[in-house]
């Protein structure tokens, strides 16, 4: 059984809008927000998005969609029926896609068609959105925010990249802002801006158009010098994100598994959240063995079929050989040692982590992969209820 807390997501759909799930890769984060937005949409009649900007191809398998998008797509109330599920509200789901995301932000930003286009139709444009200083992230923060105001959904749980990567992501809007303000940009536009260039500067240009060639120096100038006209713009739009983020209607679950590896990087980002005062509301530690591998009593069993294996075996079938039952028994009863090793050692991590969130969540290893809305619809319920 999952050890959960029910006031959990109670608390969560009766005061939050936005809940962030993050940590590190390859935990079971994209499926646990999945399964939290099937299971409010189910419990609650509420509106809800789910929002993955890192994405997973099983993500769109699992909800019977053929795929997932930049536009948000609603999962029909056919599809729960047809897995025998009810909904109370609606359930949508939209991936992110950065180029789309970043079109959409030109045209809004630019203070002009006439600037829009200058931009959209740059030669680096489409390679500068690629690689672009925190692209991504900000891009992610700028697509989550647009959502939110909407006010179309009542909770849009947020998939967000692995742990680091997610760093980024909270820093984005800040960084970005910087980013404009930066030597570095002034460099690169001012002799664009005008014929007069310094002495100091000449050198650098000169060198940098002998190694990289006056036009692509000046793409890049009329790029940012188009771009920098929306200065204004994105700096407030900057603030905006940063504050729906520390916002007491955005809450964060950090999702990890308590192998050594993960569990660090877990309590990385929440000492990172705690740092930032940003409200960490649930920890769901993943893939946890059964509380049973605990047991005082099965320990002295195990122990005792290492040590009398042989004479356990003894007792068998003489149609059984007795040499390979006794080893047999022997690794049975050692693989039982080991397992338990790994469960106090988990034990001993959920309890340094149970103080780290207002509510902390168990879940244990399925038996069967998560691939379809029944599965996700079993790990909500494993849970949040």
């Amino acid at each position: 059984m999952a050890r959960t807390n029910n006031l959990a997501i109670d608390d969560i759909v009766a005061s939050k809008e936005v809940l962030v799930a993050c940590g590190p890769g390859g935990v079971g984060k994209t499926t646990t927000a999945a399964a939290t937005g099937v299971y409010v949409a189910m419990k609650y009649p509420k509106n809800v998005l789910v929002l993955t900007i890192d994405p997973a191809k099983r993500l769109a398998n699992a909800l019977g969609l053929e795929g997932i998008g930049n536009d948000e797509i609603e999962v029909s109330a056919e599809s729960f029926s047809d897995a025998k599920l009810k909904i109370k509200g609606t359930l949508s789901v939209s991936m992110l896609d950065t180029k789309l995301s970043w079109d959409s932000l030109i045209r809004r930003h630019a203070k002009d068609a006439a600037t829009a286009k200058t931009i959209l139709s740059n030669p680096l444009y489409q390679n500068i959105t690629g690689r672009f200083v925190q692209s991504h992230e900000y891009i992610a923060m700028e697509r989550l925010y647009d959502l939110h105001s909407s006010g179309k959904y009542d909770l849009i749980v947020v998939d967000t990249p692995p742990t680091r990567n997610a760093l980024d992501f909270l820093d984005a809007p800040e960084r970005m802002a910087d980013f404009f303000a930066s030597r570095l940009l002034r460099w690169l536009i001012t002799p664009y801006r005008s014929r007069l260039v310094n002495i100091a500067s000449k050198p650098f240009y000169q060198v940098a158009d002998r190694i990289l060639g006056s036009q692509f120096l000046q793409d890049i100038a009329e790029f940012f010098i188009a771009f920098q006209s929306m200065y204004d713009g994105f700096v407030v739009r900057a603030e905006s994100v940063k504050h729906l983020l520390s916002d007491s209607r955005t809450t964060f679950m950090v999702v990890s598994t308590l192998e050594l590896v993960p569990a660090r990087e877990a309590k990385f980002f929440v000492d990172e959240l705690n740092k930032r005062d940003l409200d960490l509301s649930t920890l769901v530690l993943n893939k946890v063995l059964p509380a049973s591998f605990r047991s005082k009593s099965a320990r002295e069993l195990a122990e005792r079929l290492m040590q009398e294996s042989q004479k356990i075996a003894s007792n068998f079938s003489t149609d059984l050989d007795e040499t390979r039952t006794a080893r047999v028994l022997f690794e049975i009863g050692q693989s039982f040692e080991n397992f338990q090793n790994v469960s106090l050692q988990e034990a001993s991590l959920e309890k340094h982590f149970s103080t780290s969130a207002q509510h902390t969540c168990t879940i244990p290893f399925f038996d069967e992969d998560i691939n379809d809305l029944n599965g996700l619809s079993r790990l909500g319920q494993k849970l949040w209820s």
